[in-house]
Formats: C-alpha cells, sequence, structure tokens
C-alpha cells in the first residue's frame, strides 16, 4: 500500500478494530454533512475518540508503536539529525537518541524510499514510529534558524554596490518575508516593529508576553515601511495618519492573513502585524480547554434554534476565537450564517462576513440591522459595545435568530446585570439568553520541560492566608497541602526557557436555570447570580483554573495572574 491513508481507509481500519461500532460511523457521517469538517476532524470533535488513541489505532494497523510528539521533548541536536529540507519535504523527524540508534517519527509509513534515504544519511539504526499528522508538523516547527543571522545576509546583500533596483526591491521582499515567516514560525500573534531613536527594534509577542527578537539599523526603517504598506495596499505616501490593512503569505500549504497597523509615532512610524493563521487556530473546543462538563453545556446552548450566546473577558481573552470555534460547529449547508466583525480575523467558507466601517458609517448597529434583513439563521455580532447593538441582538434572538456575541465583563454572572444597564428589559434578558461563558487565556506549560514539585513553605504560607484559594485547592487535590503535586516547566530551547508553550483557556458557564431567570427579573446584582449559579453547579474561573494546574496544563502563578481582578 503506498501514499497516507485515505479518509475512507481511516473508516474500515476503526470498524475492523472495533474501535468504532456501525452506529457511530452513521452518526458521524450524518454530523459530517451538516459541518465542513473531515471525518477525522468530527471523530475527535464530537468525543467519538480521543487523539492519544486514533494515533495508537493507526499505528497498529501498520505494526509500529504510536510517538504522540507533542508531549515528546525532541533535542535540538537530535532534530538536526535530519536535515530541515529533509524533513519537512519527506514528512519525517528524528525526536529522540537512544543507546542503538534513533527514533524517528512519519505520517506515511509506507514511504520506504524516504526511510532508506534517511537510515543511510544517519549512519545508524532507525526504529520508526508513526505519528499524526497534526503532531508531525507541530515538532517540524522546532527547526529555528537564527533570525538574526538571516537578517545579517539581507543587510549585507543591501550594502552591496552596483545592485539593479530590481534586484534590491528582491532584498527587501525577502526582508518582510523572512520577519513573516519566522514570526509565524514562532507561534506569534503579533509582530511588532518599533522605531527607536537610533535602531528598529523587532517584537514578538508569544503566547501573550512580549520578546525582543531583533535590532536593525533605523536607515532600512522607510524601506520595510513601504514594503508593508504596498503589500497591506495602503498608502505609501500618508505619514501623519494611522492606517489599518490586511495583506496575504504563503507558507509551505498554507495562506496566512495578516492584519496591518501602522500608527504615526515621535520616533517614526509604528508597525504591528497581527498574523491569523487558521492553521494554529484549529477552532476545535477540546483543544481550546473545555472540559467534558462544559462541552456538553455549549453543546446543549447551541443546540437551540435561537437565542442569544454571549462570551464575556476582557480584550486578547480569546473571545472571539471561541465564537469562530462554535461557528465551525454550525457551519452547515441547510443554514445561513452571517457575522458583523471589526475586523473580520478570519474567512470562513459558506458564511457571509462583513467588516465593520467608520468611513461609510457602517458601525456594529447598521450592519446587525442590514443583516435581520438577509434572512439569517444564525448571526454573529463581534461586539455589543452599546445600547443600540444590545437591543437589535436580543429581538433578533427573540425573533427566532441564534445569536453569538462578546461583551467586556469581569465574570459570566456581570454579563446579565450589563445587558441591564443598557437599558434592555428584564424579562427580554430572562427570555433570550441560553449561556453566558467568561474565560481568559493561560500558558501552558511546556510539555518538553514540564516538572513536577511540591509546594515550598513560602507558597504553603501564601495558601494558608487565602481560605478560598485553599479549599478550592484541597476540594480538587489532596487532603492536605504538605502532599499536593504541582507542575512547572524546567525552561528549554522549545520554550525559549520560559517554561511555556502555547495558551489554552480557563472558564466558566453560566447557563440561564430557572432560579437565574427569577433573579434577573427581580434585578438582583450579579453576587447574587453568581451564588445561585454556584449552588446549580457552576464551575467558576479560578476553580477551572485549579483543575488545570492539578492537571499539570498551567502553573498556579498564570492562573492566579489572569484572575485576580
Amino acid at each position: 500500500m503506498n501514499g497516507k491513508l485515505t479518509e475512507e481507509q481511516i473508516k474500515q481500519i476503526l470498524l475492523k478494530e472495533t474501535y468504532i461500532a456501525d452506529t457511530d460511523l452513521k452518526e458521524i457521517e450524518k454530523g459530517m454533512k451538516e459541518t465542513s469538517m473531515t471525518f477525522v476532524e468530527y471523530l475527535l470533535e464530537a468525543g467519538f475518540m480521543t487523539k492519544d488513541i486514533l494515533g495508537q489505532a493507526l499505528a497498529e494497523h501498520y505494526n509500529l508503536v504510536y510517538a504522540n510528539l507533542s508531549r515528546e521533548k525532541v533535542e535540538e541536536e537530535v532534530l538536526k539529525q535530519i536535515p530541515e529540507i529533509v524533513a519537512k519535504q519527506n514528512g519525517i523527524i528524528a525526536f529522540a537518541q537512544v543507546k542503538d540508534g534513533v527514533k524517528v517519527a512519519m505520517n506515511n509509513p509506507t514511504d520506504l524510499t524516504t526511510l532508506h534515504l534517511v537510515e543511510k544519511r544517519l549512519g545508524q539504526k532507525v526504529f520508526l514510529y508513526y505519528t499524526m499528522e497534526t503532531d508531525l508538523q507541530e515538532a517540524l516547527s522546532n527547526y529555528k534558524a537564527g533570525l538574526e543571522e538571516e537578517f545579517k545576509k539581507i543587510l549585507e546583500k543591501l550594502k552591496q554596490v552596483g545592485m539593479s533596483r530590481e534586484e534590491r526591491d528582491d532584498v527587501v521582499v525577502q526582508m518582510v518575508d523572512v520577519l513573516l515567516q519566522y514570526g509565524y514560525q514562532n507561534k506569534s500573534s503579533d509582530i511588532h516593529i518599533e522605531p527607536a531613536e537610533d535602531k528598529i527594534i523587532v517584537r514578538f509577542r508569544i503566547d501573550g508576553v512580549m520578546h525582543d527578537v531583533l535590532e536593525i539599523p533605523k536607515d532600512y526603517m522607510e524601506t520595510i515601511l513601504i514594503r508593508v504598506k504596498i503589500l497591506a495596499k495602503l498608502r505609501t505616501d500618508e505619514h501623519r495618519a494611522a492606517q489599518d490593512g490586511k495583506l496575504r503569505f504563503k507558507v509551505a500549504k498554507e495562506t496566512i492573513d495578516v492584519r496591518i497597523s501602522i500608527v504615526p509615532t515621535v520616533q517614526g512610524e509604528n508597525i504591528v502585524m497581527r498574523i491569523l493563521s487558521s492553521h494554529s487556530r484549529q477552532f476545535s473546543l477540546s483543544d481550546l480547554g473545555l472540559g467534558p462538563k462544559d462541552m456538553k453545556k455549549v453543546q446543549s446552548a447551541i443546540k437551540h434554534p435561537h437565542g442569544m450566546f454571549l462570551v464575556t473577558g476582557p480584550t486578547g481573552s480569546g473571545k472571539t476565537t471561541t465564537l469562530y470555534a462554535v461557528l465551525k460547529i454550525l457551519n452547515r449547508r441547510d443554514v445561513n450564517i452571517a457575522t458583523i466583525e471589526d475586523p473580520v480575523e478570519y474567512d470562513i467558507g459558506g458564511i457571509t462576513q462583513i467588516q465593520v466601517d467608520n468611513k461609510t458609517n457602517l458601525t456594529f448597529a447598521k450592519g446587525l440591522r442590514s443583516l435581520v434583513r438577509q434572512d439569517p439563521d444564525i448571526i454573529m455580532v463581534g461586539e455589543i459595545r452599546d445600547e443600540e447593538t444590545a437591543g437589535i441582538a436580543i429581538n433578533s434572538a427573540l425573533t427566532g435568530h441564534l445569536v453569538l456575541s462578546t461583551l467586556h465583563t469581569n465574570d459570566a454572572a456581570t454579563t446579565l446585570p450589563r445587558l441591564l444597564d443598557m437599558e434592555v428589559e428584564p424579562f427580554l434578558v430572562a427570555s433570550t439568553v441560553n449561556v453566558a461563558i467568561a474565560q481568559r487565556l493561560v500558558r501552558k506549560i511546556c510539555a518538553h520541560c514540564r516538572t513536577s514539585y511540591r509546594l515550598n513553605e513560602e507558597e504553603k504560607h501564601a495558601m494558608q492566608m487565602n481560605d478560598h484559594l485553599k479549599d478550592i485547592l484541597i476540594a480538587h487535590g489532596e487532603k492536605k497541602l504538605e502532599k499536593l503535586r504541582l507542575y512547572k516547566g524546567a525552561g528549554c530551547k522549545v520554550c525559549n526557557s520560559t517554561g511555556y508553550h502555547g495558551r489554552i483557556a480557563i472558564f466558566e458557564i453560566l447557563e440561564m436555570t430557572e432560579d437565574v431567570r427569577q433573579l434577573i427579573l427581580q434585578r438582583v446584582s450579579s453576587e447574587e447570580i453568581l451564588k445561585t449559579a454556584k449552588k446549580n453547579g457552576m464551575t467558576t474561573m479560578l476553580e477551572d483554573g485549579i483543575d488545570k494546574v492539578l492537571n499539570g496544563l498551567t502553573t498556579l502563578e498564570e492562573v492566579l495572574r489572569v484572575t485576580r481582578d
């Protein structure tokens, strides 16, 4: 058998080995028709199987052992035994050195030509493992050449005398391309190009934290600026007004959308490029950090044909990503979905997406008013900012539409009184809101250098001083703080010695129960709503965060940082 497994082959393997039943397959195929997901995506998203079990099943088909590369610590020295070009072009990676040879992983183990080539090059015994395609691509991103070295070469080229204008333009193009590629490879959400008095500082925002990555002579600022403006279709002769635009570039097989913001400062024009990669953000609710209990609540809420689905939190808490994950599940050919956003962050096929434009007076309220006339079943409003938008959104939910939107509040319970503050009648809030979700993003402990430890005396003392925190920790873990085992990242090359790699959300999900409805009608405070919701089984963000701390996903320090309002 040659080539990677087809969707049909995967189905037959899982059926034959009784990983799924015929009834499961029918349900999956029905669900696939209603969404735009592939078989594997729906299989995992709907909870029929975990990624590990699927990987093991496919590895058994090849008579191989499954390697979960997302948990493997890939040493740089081992990785580089296979050159980056060979690894990426042929889908193979060396991930561990052992006494008798080297462990390598492939998603297509039938590619014997590549395997023999690598074996010959390594000059030692190769132990072959099967890995999932998503994990392989993630692991391949560990190949990181030095950005500084790349830029040195580019700047040397620009210094060459006698270059034609075309040659110089090519080098300038390469300069911006290299920044975008490195930003993408390092999983940056934003690239900042900031002019200082005598230099340009390039910074990447990775997992929500800014990192200085490069300094460039200021002479090249104008060159970079013009190139970015041309790519984003902005005015190159405008230097005193802020400009926003969008560009696209390709990395491997993926087309990346990049949002551009240019703002004049006292030192020159500041460039921020936001990388919007659909590959790195798969919009899976389980990947975002929803546990089984909360997942059921969300799935129940989005099955309602009408009503409001609200996500709250401060800027940068992942609200839009959560809404996109829900839209991905709801996106079927038999429903009409429309969005009004500021800005449109990801293009989704099959959905009508409208961009807010203040220049043409296309506001959230006016855009939403127009969308309702477009006969939608599901509407996504990027943000409810004012009374007018709130009123139209509520009325849309009341007249048979499912409305998804975001609000800026600190927790789920405050969402409902916030709508009342926007002059929405209590009976309308009580009858339209299906669920309110509050969330924050925390950095994940790097899987490559995660270690466990017992609390030190200082940490124990801090816990003893906070009764609420102590009670949550003990309820979720050991009965005694002395026995409590937590986790942290020791720091390695994969996480740039930070101990963190990637982010995950912590949630609290408030369902609209009859008790909560009665409280809204009485216009009670958010504290009363919170108390009742907890009595009805709601997990708070702090509790969800502690759960993730005890499961080794994040640190106590991270959870306290984002929940401390």
